[in-house]
């Protein structure tokens, strides 16, 4: 087991470097336009899972991920030269969720707020069905202004 301070470091270290080379070295037609969004590595430095997002259709996504499988080996060698462990870590390539419910939840919000818009349009032009001040409030003396309890004491 490795500090966490220096795991992080790694698998940041991972990250830039599977990015870099998704960007310039790797050449499959099938990768479509790929974003690494983040790595996380194991206590023992041995598994990375990188998580990555794409931008496209479903079948762009499985395109990207069988190019991303299949230079799963390049890209670990890479990854074992530029950090110098002794024991370069497997690579895992998993399709980052986040952006996709990220996106259903703005639709979410955007459909709530139009049915608000809709309550309030409905709204515009109601009345009160009791009073308008529906909260009961001490009845004053006749013969003072301070307001009393039922039992007949006064306030002040």
């Amino acid at each position: 087991m490795v500090d966490a301070a220096r795991a992080r470091k790694l698998a940041d270290r991972i990250q830039q470097i599977v990015a870099e080379m998704l960007e310039r070295r790797i050449k499959d037609p099938r990768l479509g336009f790929v974003t690494v969004t983040d790595t996380r590595i194991t206590a023992d430095l041995r598994e990375a899972t990188v998580f990555y997002t794409v931008f496209g259709s479903d079948a762009e996504r499985a395109d990207s991920a069988a190019a991303l499988e299949s230079a799963k080996g390049v890209i670990r060698s890479e990854v074992g030269k530029q950090t110098g462990v002794r024991h370069t870590p497997t690579l895992t390539f998993k399709h980052d969720p986040l952006p996709d419910s990220a996106r259903q939840l703005d639709e979410l919000l955007a459909a709530a707020k139009e049915r608000d818009a809709e309550v309030a349009k409905r709204a515009e032009g109601a009345s009160y069905a009791g009073e308008a001040d529906p909260y009961k409030k001490p009845e004053l003396d006749e013969d003072e202004d301070a307001p009393s309890d039922r039992a007949g004491y006064s306030a002040t």
